[in-house]
């Protein structure tokens, strides 16, 4: 039967782990992710997880931290949209590395790049013998609780200022 259901996936890591997820194009982009990476932060730890979209329909991985490219495996695999990659990531932040991140070629979009509790919606197609699963967006956080007032302001530019991105 011919048809589409929608899905919900969260991501199972640690409270405070930061991850991208996003969309790529071709088998290669695992290691074009990982010299991207490298190539930003040396020191980062990360695990890097593709799944591949036609062929042999392999989630493919690689990383220089074993415990974090198992928990991109883990993630993605729960997920298994075509041509989806995940990033788990410590001693960096997104923000570090998510420029070269997009800069790769095989890199079409980015869903979300956070630490928060995220949900991904994911759709997926029965189309006689074949099955299909795409990522249609992320549900990154929570809904606001208000619009910040001159102690909030005065808050978050302290906060830049301690964590070293504001002088």
């Amino acid at each position: 039967m011919d048809g589409i259901s929608l899905k919900l996936v969260d991501i199972e890591k640690p409270d405070e782990m930061n991850f991208i997820l996003g969309q790529t194009h071709f088998i290669k982009s695992v290691e074009d992710l990982y010299e991207a990476i490298v190539n930003s932060v040396p020191q980062a730890r990360f695990g890097i997880a593709f799944c591949e979209a036609s062929g042999a329909c392999k989630l493919r991985s690689t990383g220089n931290d074993e415990q974090l490219e198992k928990l991109a495996k883990k993630n993605l695999l729960r997920i298994g949209a075509g041509h989806s990659f995940i990033i788990f990531m410590e001693h960096c932040f997104p923000l570090h590395i998510l420029n070269s991140i997009k800069m790769v070629p095989e890199v079409c979009s980015i869903f979300c790049a956070t630490a928060n509790n995220t949900k991904v919606i994911v759709a997926e197609t029965k189309n006689g013998n074949e099955d299909g699963r795409g990522v249609l967006g992320v549900v990154d956080g929570n809904v606001p609780k208000g619009i910040e007032n001159e102690e909030d302001i005065a808050w978050r530019k302290s906060f830049l200022r301690e964590i070293g991105y504001k002088l």
